[in-house]
């Protein structure tokens, strides 16, 4: 699954590299060995922003400002702002949606750096906030020549869920053929890696792959915890299965919607 992980990562390599890494599995020793080996190329969208960084302790205050928000994120002349088109995709969706960037709140660069070049609509990295605690969704779309040269000229695992190089299956991980050629799949990760910083919370990921060989890539997190964090991890990710599997199935995350 290193092709995988490299896939969604690219939402945020121009925040940084990951200290952490993706799949939960089956036995605890497996689950490290695996990790260790696979650490620079996580699967998590938004943890490749965390970039690696080493702070004494972490932060029991308020967070400090951010110098980015949804308000100074560029946007499409006469476009409403990404968050916002996102919220209306999610109606069941219990909190608040705020677009924001990785490179400010967990790299703390200031001044931000320039916006990533995006392929899907709505590609970009969101904060939730709900019952006190914050979590993050993170969007990303690939075409094919960005998966192929991602890939070194390979193609994505065919079944996630069942690896046939030896490395173990994600939990849960549940896989879908649909119509149009599209293969979608969604697990779940329990993000324990050991020591590092951020360290990210559980979640659950998914990846839809099209038959013209383009990629989405959403990550639903719980969180992180940092020396300085925006709040408290959620209990559960922003989005259950049931919801992230219908996101995943809009067609206003893909281009030319």
């Amino acid at each position: 699954m290193n092709d995988v992980r490299e896939l969604l990562g690219q939402a945020a390599d121009d925040a940084g590299r990951p200290v952490i890494s993706t799949e939960a599995v089956f036995a605890k020793a497996a689950r490290v060995r695996w990790r260790r080996r696979t650490a620079v190329t996580a699967t998590a969208v938004c943890a490749v922003a965390a970039g690696a960084f080493v702070v004494p302790q972490l932060a029991s205050g308020p967070a400090s400002p951010r110098t980015s928000s949804v308000g100074s994120l560029a946007q499409e002349p006469g476009e409403s702002p990404r968050d916002v088109r996102l919220l209306k995709l999610l109606p069941d969706l219990n909190g608040t949606v705020e677009e924001v960037s990785f490179a400010d709140i967990i790299k703390h660069v200031s001044p931000p750096p320039p916006e990533p070049s995006r392929t899907g609509p709505l590609d970009g990295q969101y904060e939730i906030r709900r019952e006190g605690g914050v979590g993050y969704l993170t969007i990303d779309v690939m075409d094919a020549k960005a998966v192929e040269k991602k890939l070194g000229g390979g193609a994505p695992v065919v079944d996630l869920c069942h690896p046939t190089n030896g490395e173990p299956a994600p939990d849960n991980c549940v896989r879908e053929e649909l119509s149009g050629g599209r293969v979608l799949t969604i697990w779940s990760d329990d993000m324990d890696y050991g020591d590092g910083t951020p360290q990210w919370g559980p979640e659950l990921a998914a990846r839809l792959t099209l038959a013209d060989g383009s990629l989405l890539g959403v990550r639903d997190s719980t969180g992180f915890e940092a020396d300085v964090v925006q709040g408290p991890l959620l209990k559960t990710p922003p989005l259950t299965r049931a919801q992230l599997r219908e996101l995943m199935l809009r067609p206003e995350l893909l281009p030319g919607s």
